[in-house]
């Protein structure tokens, strides 16, 4: 494991719930490793969660023979040259989104992964929500017919003036590559391509609302070089067209991510901060007199992934889609099966790279960009 702080907790939760939860398992995760730059942080990590040993270096950690997946959940800035040597040293990676800081940069990954022939997971969890699972199998169906419109937003206020946030490694492009753009709207882009289709073209504005920010040391003031919010619309090969927008300045909005799907027979809604819910509408339903959007709780046995948990109406929460993704990849490795479709592989992250690329190339030029993959 790289990382011991938002990521590598999530990511150390689930494999040491998943043995107990998605029974019987697939395998038992062993937490041998986990890597960090401050020694007493790391230290402290691998105590709470577990590991047998840690690291402040990953090259020496991917030297460990023990080691057979790495889980790389550190920056942005840190995701290509530790995967990529993962790759090369015949281990399994599972990586956070965004994949990488740019296109080119993921494509580097991509094909690492494709030449030592490891299996390869990109973390967009909400793919593993259960809710969104069952949307996925509503239109894959086919029982909602023809899509028509894929609206996403994905909406937080962690920055804002009265946070007074300083110029963390997030707001700079050297280290994120992009805002709002690659934290968050990586995520609705995913799930339109996952749910949808492939996107075909793209066009789109940003912001940056406050352009310095405090240095993390104190001593004045830098440049905030990446978005703070984006708007976009979108056209899918299939003939559907959307809107995506993510922005980290929605005051009242903490973890907002929702999206709606019209399609000929009918339309679904999700929204991550009612994760247990899908909104459901079918066009014809009878009685006419209750037609309308139907609430669904998404929490009976055989509702996706739920046979696993408790009994119905007894809600999950956001760690438990983490857990159904590491299982999927742990079956993909031991049993040789396909990360993708169900999940995203590192071609998914590239794909979504050449998007994010596009939104900002359409930003700068103001003009519709197509997707060239």
């Amino acid at each position: 494991m790289l990382g011991y702080a938002f990521m590598g907790k999530a990511h150390s939760n689930a494999y040491k719930t998943l043995p107990y939860m998605m029974y019987p398992p697939v395998a038992i995760p062993e937490l041998i490793a986990i890597c960090g730059r401050d020694e007493k942080q790391v230290t402290e990590a691998q105590k709470r969660y577990g590991y047998r040993k840690h690291y402040t270096d990953w090259r020496k950690m991917l030297d460990d023979d023990e080691v057979q997946l790495f889980d790389n959940g550190g920056p942005n800035d840190a995701h290509a040259e530790p995967s990529i040597a993962a790759a090369k040293a015949g281990k399994h990676v599972f990586c956070e989104k965004p994949l990488a800081r740019s296109a080119e940069e993921a494509k580097t990954m991509l094909d690492a992964v494709r030449k030592t022939k490891v299996k390869h997971q990109a973390a967009f969890n909400y793919r593993f929500v259960p809710a969104v699972r069952q949307a996925y199998e509503l239109l894959k169906s086919g029982r909602l017919g023809r899509i028509y419109h894929y609206r996403a937003v994905y909406l937080q206020e962690w920055i804002m003036p009265h946070y007074g946030t300083p110029l963390i490694w997030r707001l700079q492009k050297k280290y994120a590559g992009s805002g709002a753009l690659g934290d968050l709207g990586a995520h609705v882009i995913d799930l339109g391509r996952h749910l949808i289709g492939e996107i075909k073209s793209v066009g789109a504005l940003t912001r940056t609302f406050i352009e310095e920010r405090t240095r993390l040391d104190g001593k004045g003031k830098g440049k905030v070089d990446v978005d703070d919010a984006f708007v976009s619309i979108v056209e899918f090969d299939n003939g559907a067209i959307g809107t995506i927008e993510a922005s980290r300045y929605a005051a009242g909005r903490k973890n907002h991510n929702r999206f709606e799907i019209s399609c000929e027979k009918g339309s679904i809604v999700f929204d991550l901060e009612r994760l247990n819910e899908l909104e459901v509408f079918w066009v014809g339903e009878e009685p006419k007199e209750t037609q309308g959007f139907h609430r669904v709780s998404v929490t009976e046995g055989y509702h996706p992934f739920i046979s696993n948990w408790w009994p119905h109406g007894h809600i999950i929460g956001w760690e438990h889609a983490m857990v159904h993704e590491v299982n999927h990849l742990l079956d993909c490795i031991v049993n040789g099966k396909d990360v993708a479709p169900l999940g995203a592989t590192f071609e998914d992250g590239y794909r979504c790279a050449v998007i994010c690329d596009a939104v900002l190339e359409s930003a700068r030029s103001r003009k519709q960009v197509d997707c060239r993959y």
